[in-house]
């Protein structure tokens, strides 16, 4: 669970959980990756009787969720040994309720598949809404793929070996574990309600998040602009062309504005021509950069880890 400063929701969160996790009964570990906090968790009212232990895994810095996500998934991989582990949000929008489901459903499957939860409908505001169709549809048209599914999900623990060598983690947990072609399957839920304090995610933070999904698929939206880029050069080039017939054919009268319209498709076709160079040299640049691997440079975040007395 990546966290900053939402100590109160979290502890309502686990004692949630703990219900849940003690009729099925599951024993369990929570790793919550302190992103930066300026508060100090308090106590919690008694022991959470479901988990072994409770781990707080400091940050030098606060680097945000889904590199929080990305750090902790390296050091439980080199930490902890499990069944299974859960990504989930510590503000109870995702609901302990789903765990035991999404648990099951990781559970004899050939191959070890990862199962991620699907909102089927939204509680937001009608401008959220709004905001997200845009967000969804363009992610669609740049990168052929629909945005179905968030953080909240489940996997056998053996799959972080491969997981956490992905460098997309970096930048977006759900759209790398899409690119990377693990196996996946979705299962149906509702957003839950959130047990305190204020989201910390405003509409920058979201524009943000909504642009690094759609980053870890760079290749993709690259390729992807560089062909409508040549298709609407051709077609302008193809509109100069007829343009220019008609101007130096004698037996049609061409209107005065023709040769205005000529040159400003032909400003038009250079910056076409331009603009799909850079996107050229640009990914052919990005593919020699070098990348973060979290499994690898996990360690240069981390400054310690320390159980809580909530269990």
């Amino acid at each position: 669970m990546p966290l900053r400063n939402d100590w109160a929701p979290a502890w309502q969160l686990l004692t949630l959980l703990d219900e849940q996790l003690s009729r099925v009964p599951i024993r369990a570990l929570v790793i919550i990756i302190d992103d930066g906090s300026t508060q100090q968790p308090g106590a919690g009212d008694a022991p959470l009787r479901s988990f072994d232990s409770v781990v707080r895994l400091r940050l030098r810095r606060n680097i945000g969720h889904q590199r929080a996500i990305a750090i902790g998934l390296a050091w439980a991989h080199d930490h902890v040994r499990a069944e299974t582990f859960v990504v989930m949000d510590a503000d109870g929008e995702d609901r302990p309720e789903d765990v035991p489901r999404l648990l099951a459903m990781t559970r004899g499957r050939e191959p070890a598949s990862m199962v991620f939860a699907e909102r089927l409908r939204r509680s937001e505001g009608a401008v959220f809404r709004l905001f997200y169709w845009l967000y969804r549809t363009l992610h669609l048209a740049l990168t052929g793929l629909p945005v179905r599914v968030g953080n909240f999900s489940a996997a056998p623990f053996e799959m972080l070996e491969n997981l956490i060598v992905v460098s997309d983690l970096w930048n977006h947990y759900a759209a790398a574990v899409i690119k990377a072609r693990f196996p996946l399957i979705t299962m149906g839920t509702s957003r839950g309600t959130r047990l305190g304090g204020r989201s910390q995610m405003n509409f920058t933070s979201l524009v943000t998040h909504g642009l690094s999904a759609i980053a870890v698929f760079g290749e993709t939206v690259g390729v992807r602009l560089l062909i409508a880029t040549g298709v609407a050069s051709v077609g302008v080039a193809v509109d100069i062309c007829v343009l220019l017939a008609l101007r130096l054919s004698s037996a049609t009268l061409v209107p005065a504005w023709a040769g205005y319209a000529m040159g400003l498709l032909a400003v038009l076709l250079a910056q076409m021509v331009t603009f799909a160079g850079m996107i050229a040299f640009f990914l052919l640049a990005t593919r020699n950069a070098s990348t973060f691997i979290p499994g690898r440079d996990y360690v240069y975040f981390v400054r310690d880890a320390e159980p809580l007395p909530w269990a």
